[in-house]
């Protein structure tokens, strides 16, 4: 993701529905001059909203997010003399969706009658959201107020587009900046009144807007929160503690679900909120992927939308190209400026080949059949992109180089400016192939070999087997560091080892591109006293020259980052060292009330004894969220292999997790329901003819290998 986010605030609050989100204060007030406000389709709709009774702020008590789309706020109106308690006890609920609906309540506690006057005082500036997040001035446009019958109508337009938002009142004196209510209440009486927000674009409504007349939580977007918690996996754990962390993860993936009006059949998850509740490529297709125990239907729907966008053209502008995964796409009003005239831009190297890899992992969770044929040229689109463009140079690995001066000057997961550099702290210069890119690149092309055997093409198998096992030759020899005895990050233009210790190779284990006798240098490596934290890896060692434990991507712990990471160990049999991963990422979240940030800090655990957070770190965040949910999958080592009609299980879960149980796993069309109690493992509700394997699943080149009838082939090695 994309840097330089400015802070909410302390105690900020923030509730999400779709591409819709709030940030407010504690107090349930959004200031002016700081990243808060509504957003509607990354555009701010509502920068300025403070309630004040005769005149006075309240003094904030309390604020609970119910929901992921609720939020409810406490507060007390303050005297204007010297008495120390008003009997004033404001209760605001706050509802994100289309819009915004605040239903404000006042209760009387006094023996009294009670009058006053409530004001909510607002504005819109119509900014778009990468200037509020980066804390950059927002150009003035030229602003049409209008009061009408209960309402305030704030208007802009630029270039063009016209961006409007409605307020309703029915029941307040208003004019073009504030909502005034005289307010009378008896004694142990109470008050309320109902605010609600409407953006426009183009003067059109969206499809499902808040009223007066309806009740908020008939909504469908409460009934699709309300369905999800019903059908995903009830995860139980004697640890408590590890089972809250679960339970938040899922409940945070189900409201940074985003559903396309033209498919409502079809989610995706958003990358992260606040700041990146929209489809990203990469974010996207990792965080479907970490959660496929959860649901599998986040993975499909990723792939649909993201095949729909597969680049067409040749386009410098948006750094689009044939075959090309995109890389975000934007609805803003300038989202043209940042993006190159369009609303998507395609200037990343991974998300294509994690495209074809997440296609299938996904296969082997039971695609449906036409789901796989219909996704199938496009990820012989995206293996195309990868040898006529994604390998700029013809040495068979996968580099990247901005097109523009405004794209992403590194395109990879580590996209800040900075993200790669050598061991001495110099940036390395692109083109510049990554490391973990070519993992992705290896795990397309065993995906597409073990697709191909799907569709009983054995021909088409073998090739892309032979394919894979060569570039994974020509990686060990390029990238291995003699010397070092570890992996360079990345090739330089030159192509030249960038020689730093970085967490990028982790993900090399993940899609099994390291040799095996290489491995244990690897996993030594990140479990270093440099590199491991006692809470998580670093993205950079400490004794490297870049070093910053309160840098974004160099020293900074990453929770997806160590997701996978621990299912690398995993697969190559260092089972303690991603026991230690998973148990530190968990503790972790302990400390961030159970839900890990999309970072935090790179400091030692033996200095520091809690984690300490970045300051713009982006909770709930999609790949943070999945997290835990990959690392319980890693801990049980759970591979469903159903188009080989097995499941693989062989859990290793710490002890101090305790008992083990998941009810309602969606697997196929089967709901599992899988328990470890005493080290014993029991799985009831497996699909018809599918076989259950207590051990870990071989290597997938071994089960590519196959022919088939699932008789033993010619190819080995590898995992």
């Amino acid at each position: 993701m994309d840097t330089g986010a400015g802070s909410a605030g302390l105690g900020a609050v923030t509730v999400v529905q779709g591409a819709s989100f709030c940030i407010s204060s504690h107090s349930g007030d959004i200031q002016p001059g700081q990243p808060q406000g509504v957003f509607y389709q990354d555009t701010r709709i509502i920068s300025r909203w403070r309630l004040t009774i005769d005149g006075q702020p309240l003094e904030p008590l309390s604020a609970r997010t119910e929901e992921p789309f609720r939020a409810v706020f406490l507060g007390r109106a303050q005297h204007m003399d010297d008495r120390a308690d008003n009997p004033l006890v404001v209760e605001h609920e706050r509802h994100i969706g289309a819009g915004l609906l605040d239903e404000i309540g006042v209760r009387n506690y006094s023996r009294g009658h009670a009058e006053f006057v409530l004001t909510v005082t607002l504005d819109a500036d119509f900014a778009d959201l990468f200037d509020v997040k980066g804390g950059r001035h927002v150009t003035p446009v030229h602003l049409t107020r209008t009061v009408g019958k209960g309402e305030l109508r704030i208007e802009a337009v630029r270039r063009v587009h016209k961006r409007s938002v409605v307020i309703q009142a029915p029941d307040a004196d208003i004019d073009e900046h504030s909502l005034t209510f005289h307010v009378s209440i008896p004694a142990r009486g109470r008050w309320s009144t109902t605010i609600i927000v409407t953006p426009l674009v183009q003067d059109k409504k969206p499809a499902e807007p808040f009223s007066h007349e309806k009740k908020v939580l008939e909504r469908e977007a409460v009934r699709r929160h309300e369905a999800w918690e019903e059908h995903i996996p009830q995860l139980t754990l004697d640890d408590k503690a590890v089972q809250m962390v679960l339970g938040r993860s899922s409940e945070d993936l189900g409201g940074l679900r985003i559903f396309d009006p033209d498919h409502p059949d079809r989610v995706v998850v958003a990358a992260g909120a606040p700041w990146f509740m929209a489809l990203f490529g990469r974010d996207s297709l990792l965080s479907s992927y970490m959660a496929l125990a959860i649901d599998p239907s986040l993975a499909t729907g990723t792939l649909q939308t993201l095949a729909e966008m597969q680049g067409e053209k040749v386009d410098n502008a948006s750094e689009e190209e044939p075959g090309r995964i995109l890389h975000e796409v934007r609805l803003g009003l300038d989202a043209g400026v940042t993006l190159g005239e369009g609303k998507a831009y395609y200037g990343t190297a991974d998300a294509t080949p994690l495209f074809v890899a997440v296609l299938g992992e996904l296969n082997r969770w039971g695609l449906a059949e036409e789901t796989r044929r219909a996704l199938l040229p496009h990820a012989d689109r995206a293996l195309d992109w990868i040898r006529d463009y994604g390998d700029r140079d013809g040495d068979g690995f996968v580099e990247y180089l901005r097109a523009n001066e405004h794209g992403l000057i590194n395109q990879g997961w580590k996209d800040s400016w900075d993200g790669i550099n050598f061991a001495d702290g110099t940036l390395a210069a692109p083109p510049i192939a990554l490391s973990e890119v070519q993992g992705y690149v290896y795990a397309a092309y065993i995906s597409r070999g073990l697709l191909a055997q799907t569709e009983g093409d054995t021909v088409r198998a073998a090739e892309w087997a032979d394919r894979a096992a060569a570039f994974k030759e020509k990686f060990n020899k390029d990238f291995w560091m003699e010397d070092k005895g570890c992996f360079a990050t990345a090739l330089d233009k030159d192509k030249r080892q960038v020689d730093s210790c970085a967490s990028n190779i982790g993900h090399c284990l993940w899609t099994g591109l390291i040799d095996e006798d290489k491995a244990g240098s690897v996993a030594a490596m990140l479990m270093s006293p440099q590199m491991f934290t006692g809470w998580g890896v670093r993205t950079l060692a400490s004794n490297m020259g870049a070093y910053n434990p309160v840098s974004y991507h160099n020293g900074s712990v990453w929770p997806h980052d160590n997701a996978l990471i621990a299912a690398g160990l995993m697969r190559y049999g260092f089972v303690e060292d991603a026991r230690k991963i998973a148990t530190g990422l968990f503790a972790a979240a302990a400390h961030f009330d159970g839900q890990l940030p999309e970072l935090f800090c790179g400091f030692d655990r033996e200095t520091y004894g809690e984690p300490v957070p970045y300051p713009t770190s982006c909770s709930p965040q999609a790949w943070a969220s999945a997290a835990p949910i990959q690392l319980i999958r890693s801990l049980l080592r759970f591979d469903p292999l159903l188009t080989h009609h097995e499941v693989w299980l062989a859990p290793v879960l710490p002890r101090e997790f305790g008992n083990f149980r998941a009810d309602n796993l969606l697997l196929a069309h089967s709901r599992l329901c899988l328990s470890v109690s005493n080290g014993q493992l029991n799985v009831e509700g497996l699909p018809p003819g599918v076989a259950l394997r207590h051990e870990p699943r071989p290597a997938l080149p071994k089960v590519l290998a196959t022919d088939s009838d699932g008789g033993p082939g010619a190819r080995t090695g590898g995992r």
